[in-house]
């Protein structure tokens, strides 16, 4: 996978960050986007500098129509190409459904769906055979296990059609589009300790959090050309939280 681009859309920290360094190692030069603070993006940028790949950090509005333009013509301008998208920004919330407002409806579905097809449109202008696309879905996509999460499941149920019909669209051309499904993850943002995590776990087979390196590495899989006959497939990565 020497000389190929990756842009990893939120890829600043947590999973992404695993990413978009996951994949510097196996020969990516990288493009990522963040929504505000740069320290963490640069200090990406320069972990995967230290592994002797060109590295870009491009701030962004990922709920905006221009943003997600922007972030693939961004990468195209300043690297000349890109191979592998990996959608992953996105955002969670949770209450009941009849507690959510009109505006948090638009605010996940901008930041969660629309987003991943804008930027796969404008990507998909420059993708060459063997091109890769790559959503970062959710367990929470194929089952809910508990209350509270009908708007975020919706959103992560849509990247599956999506990249279905995306497989079939490209597919012709020798890309390929699939969806990596997340079990709970121990993040800054989703520590694996606490009586949330504990009921969490609770309904995962394996009785454990994963690691981001556990979904970095099913994307570095999926970008490979060992990949090359896995197309439109959801493929969860969730110590049997789908089970």
């Amino acid at each position: 996978m020497s000389n190929r681009v990756a842009l990893i859309t939120g890829g600043s920290r947590g999973i992404g960050a695993a990413i978009a360094e996951a994949l510097a190692a196996a020969g990516h030069d990288i493009a990522i986007s963040y929504s505000s603070n740069p320290a963490p993006a640069e200090a990406v940028v320069a972990r995967i500098k230290a592994l002797g790949r060109k590295a870009l950090a491009i701030k962004t509005n990922g709920a905006s129509v221009e943003g997600n333009r922007e972030v693939v013509a961004e990468t195209v301008m300043s690297f000349g190409r890109i191979d592998t998208l990996v959608c992953n920004a996105g955002t969670f919330f949770s209450g009941p459904i009849d507690t959510m407002s009109v505006s948090q409806i638009e605010h996940i579905l901008n930041l969660n769906v629309r987003a991943a097809m804008i930027e796969t449109m404008e990507a998909a202008k420059h993708l060459k055979a063997g091109g890769r696309i790559i959503y970062i879905g959710s367990a929470f996509g194929a089952r809910a296990p508990f209350p509270g999460i009908s708007l975020y499941a919706a959103t992560k149920a849509a990247l599956r059609g999506f990249a279905k019909g995306v497989a079939r669209d490209l597919g012709p051309r020798d890309i390929t589009a699939n969806v990596v499904e997340p079990g709970p993850i121990n993040t800054e943002l989703n520590p694996d300790e606490g009586e949330t995590a504990d009921i969490i776990r609770s309904f995962v087979a394996n009785g454990t959090y994963g690691t981001v390196q556990d979904i970095a590495a099913m994307v570095t899989f999926l970008a490979s050309p060992q990949a090359s006959y896995i197309n439109g497939a959801a493929l969860p990565v969730d110590g049997g939280l789908e089970a």
